[in-house]
């Protein structure tokens, strides 16, 4: 097997994006027509919005955009740019076994585990935007650790990493949901989720780059260590970014001592006793609807996380089994991964647009398909068929991702939303540790863990059904 699969997928995805970004140009310079029920929604929205226009509000959320959309993109470059090679870094230049790298792999993700028990309390104490400057601090730090061969400094990298992998998914959209709920716009869950999906398709622009310079820099370097020193760059740049152009006033939850006095004053008014305080836990437990997301976000990044563990050895062993010889292209596959993962987002946008299909059928379907795309390669040992049900896979992301920010972002409180955040990302990593700690060599278990990944998507596609409102 030569190169031709890799290339002639990569300009294939490319010409599909293509087509998908220009089906997305016409839908937007073509307005629909006029209709008599469109008329008086847009008087009624003359009225409501009460001297407020329309272009005022497209300028705010605009300003909004750029603000974060940059930054967003630069910390997730920054984490693009070691996805090619923080497998190979260990298991190939580093020689070091696979028990231990995937020892490696379970340590960042207990400690993003334990981390997100305490992450986003702090972040909604202490800032939003500080915990995102101290995310560019610890992940650079992280990166640093790989220029050492030592297992402890290699293990408290990775820690560090768990701990950054936390504020990453929590962390920054916890920072634009609650500026953007600052605008107090007219029906704002459409332009946040087109915010969210914009976000998607434009950080698999992003992360297809990232491949092809990670794979760039390791061939004129000579050494996996480089894309790692890039990745510190973007980060610094994302710091300043943060630093210059965030609000200056920070953006925190709600306080234990201001929900206090507000309960105060509103029992005193209304002449009732003051609700009982919740916390960000008993949240989650009693709303059936974060359950099922928790538990969706469990089976369904769980999964996608052992995939990253998996992924390159189950091709490359299909590659073995062609006959094929050298190295696979590892940052042209993660190119047409993310190639896959930003068509599947750029659909998501158009389906979505056009139909009358709501979130929660989105995400049920996502998730049966991203099921199929993990039982074929436990059964076919075909090089082509694994390599395109990892990108369908990918197309699954793409759907997967906006559907759920949409959806956290309407249940989901501004008080507590980086804590409730990071509390749903404990059973995800709980998952990957007790996975990744019973890792063995061989084909046999891998396909084991295949098999199981795709009976979860299948759990959670019934539950979101079934329970989702």
């Amino acid at each position: 097997m030569d190169m031709d699969l890799y290339r002639s997928t990569f300009m294939c995805l490319l010409a599909l994006n293509g087509a998908a970004l220009y089906r997305a140009w016409r839908s937007k310079t073509a307005p629909p027509p006029p209709s008599p029920t469109r008329i008086e929604n847009e008087k009624a929205d003359a009225v409501e919005h009460r001297g407020r226009g329309n272009d005022e509000d497209a300028v705010r959320v605009s300003r909004l955009k750029w603000k974060f959309i940059p930054v967003f993109l630069l910390v997730n470059g920054a984490d693009w740019l070691q996805g090619p090679y923080i497998y190979p870094i260990y298991k190939d230049e580093k020689g070091l076994e696979e028990k231990v790298v995937a020892l490696l792999f379970m340590m960042g993700f207990l400690s993003g585990g334990i981390s997100a028990s305490f992450a986003g309390s702090v972040a909604d104490r202490f800032g939003r935007k500080t915990a995102c400057l101290s995310y560019c601090v610890l992940y650079s730090l992280s990166c640093l650790t790989l220029l050492s061969d030592r297992l402890p400094i290699l293990f408290l990298g990775r820690i560090l990493g768990g701990i950054c992998g936390t504020l990453l998914y929590s962390v920054y959209e916890s920072w634009l949901v609650a500026e953007f709920n600052k605008l107090m716009l007219e029906e704002p869950g459409s332009i946040l989720g087109g915010i969210f999906s914009l976000n998607t398709t434009l950080n698999s622009v992003v992360a297809i780059l990232a491949g092809i310079a990670a794979e760039s820099m390791v061939r004129f370097f000579g050494t996996a260590k480089a894309p790692f020193l890039g990745s510190i760059a973007c980060l610094c740049v994302a710091f300043m970014a943060i630093a210059k152009t965030w609000a200056s006033s920070e953006n925190y939850g709600t306080l234990a001592d201001d929900s206090d006095d507000s309960s105060r004053l509103l029992s005193a008014e209304s002449g009732k006793e003051p609700a009982p305080k919740t916390s960000p836990l008993n949240t989650v437990f009693r709303d059936k609807n974060i359950l099922t997301l928790a538990l969706t976000s469990c089976f369904f990044e769980g999964s996608l996380f052992l995939f990253i563990f998996f992924k390159f050895p189950a091709l490359k062993l299909c590659h073995e089994m062609s006959g094929a010889s050298g190295d696979l292209p590892f940052g042209l596959i993660f190119a047409i991964l993310m190639c896959s993962m930003m068509l599947g987002s750029m659909l998501y946008n158009n389906i979505t647009a056009i139909s009358q299909i709501s979130t929660k059928q989105s995400l049920t379907y996502t998730l049966a398909a991203a099921s199929a795309c993990f039982f074929l390669p436990a059964y076919v040992r075909d090089e082509h068929i694994t390599l395109w049900c990892f990108c369908v896979f990918e197309v699954c992301c793409g759907f997967y991702y906006p559907a759920m920010s949409s959806l956290k972002g309407k249940l989901v409180k501004d008080g507590a939303r980086a804590s409730v955040y990071t509390i749903l990302r404990v059973p995800l990593n709980t998952f990957v540790v007790l996975a990744l700690s019973v890792t063995k060599e061989g084909e046999s278990h891998r396909n084991k863990v295949f098999v199981m990944c795709s009976g979860l998507m299948v759990c959670a596609a019934l539950v979101v059904h079934r329970v989702l409102t």
